[in-house]
């Protein structure tokens, strides 16, 4: 492993240690200190899940239940994810669940009592994608799921739209070769917290455009 990033770089791959399996990535992760944001959060929040697994979940960053427990996915959002995950036909036991960005990034309120979620800039998440690329490199799935812009964007670079590409196969990487064709395939989606987020009335209908949007991964399943 190189020699550890300055106080105010942003990098994370001096950090990511050379021919590691999930156990040693995750233990290096903790010690991560490649962007700012691992000062204010708890604890790095790598990702979980089958590491065989043919689906990859990727989100923006973990929240605040995340950051107290570790795990990704555990909170509302990562409920309305399994149960949309599971009604799409893809088998839950099959997937590994990640983020970006591995630290919380919030902002307190109500008397510093409450963390309020703040989305990670594309720096942080540039700063963070060594993770990414080495969680992608072992587990070597067939699809990519990519929830969100922040996630997307990480991916595909800061032209992606999630608005106007989600739901369609996409090529990972993006080398302008057929999708699946020298790598995953990649499709995007909203982030399960955009169906929380939603007004009551549009709640069903966001949802169903996320399950609608998995099925689209499940369909390019071998």
């Amino acid at each position: 492993m190189g020699g550890a990033a300055g106080p105010e770089a942003y990098d994370a791959g001096p950090y990511v240690p050379g021919n590691a399996d999930l156990a040693a990535l995750r233990a290096a992760a903790a010690e991560c200190r490649g962007c700012p944001l691992y000062g204010p959060a708890t604890r790095t929040v790598f990702g979980s899940g089958d590491a065989s697994a043919r689906v990859v979940l990727i989100g923006e960053q973990p929240g605040d239940q995340e950051d107290r427990r570790g795990l990704p996915f555990v909170g509302p959002a990562g409920r309305v994810l399994m149960r949309a995950v599971d009604e799409a036909g893809i088998d839950p036991t099959e997937t590994y669940v990640t983020n970006a960005v591995k630290h919380f990034k919030f902002a307190l309120t109500g008397r510093g009592k409450r963390r309020i979620h703040k989305p990670p800039s594309m720096r942080e998440a540039a700063a963070c994608k060594p993770w990414l690329d080495a969680e992608l490199a072992l587990l070597d799935p067939e699809v990519l799921v990519a929830l969100g812009a922040t996630a997307g964007k990480a991916l595909l670079g800061s032209g992606f739209r999630v608005t106007r590409q989600r739901g369609t196969p996409l090529t990972y990487p993006p080398d302008g070769a057929a999708p699946g064709e020298h790598g995953p395939v990649l499709v995007a989606t909203i982030h399960p917290s955009a169906v929380l987020r939603a007004e009551e009335e549009d709640r069903e209908a966001a949802y169903a455009g996320l399950v609608a949007d998995l099925r689209v991964a499940a369909g390019n399943l071998d």
